[in-house]
């Protein structure tokens, strides 16, 4: 069943989104989807009515801001520790195509093509994004665990 997609927040917020590994102050962490970058997570809100993050009062938007903080330490964590060529992680709030506040945090490597590897991750080609050689799976387990112990 699928239909955790259409609804990510009300998912995580009935335990049925098989992305969530943690839960966190005013959000849930989640695995990113495609990890053509190993490690991609993304912070959703608990607040299914946010839709941007001027959406949450001031005590929850400072509670979701540190959750995403949090889960970016953790994935530069695991990440530096799985792969020594590690070099970063974005962080980025943009709300263009999905309406609910959420947050990405992409790992960010040397062994990335130069065209893309200091430029935005979505230079990287649509292919990238929707092949399933790169797809969350159970290979992704271990860094899942590491990022989750992080936290």
């Amino acid at each position: 069943m699928e239909g955790w997609r259409e609804d990510r927040v009300g998912s995580a917020l009935r335990g049925e989104n098989p992305r969530v590994f943690a839960r966190l102050p005013g959000a849930f962490a989640a695995m990113g989807d495609a990890q053509f970058l190993p490690g991609y997570c993304v912070l959703l809100t608990d607040d299914p009515t946010a839709t941007r993050l001027s959406d949450l009062d001031v005590g929850a938007r400072r509670d979701y801001l540190d959750s995403a903080a949090a889960l970016a330490a953790a994935v530069e964590g695991a990440c530096a520790a799985a792969d020594p060529a590690f070099r970063r992680v974005n962080i980025e709030i943009l709300g263009n195509a999905s309406p609910f506040l959420h947050t990405h945090v992409w790992p960010r490597y040397d062994w990335e093509p130069d065209d893309v590897v200091r430029r935005p991750v979505w230079i990287h080609p649509l292919e990238r994004w929707h092949d399933p050689a790169t797809a969350l799976g159970p290979q992704h387990d271990a860094l899942r665990q590491a990022i989750a112990d992080r936290l």
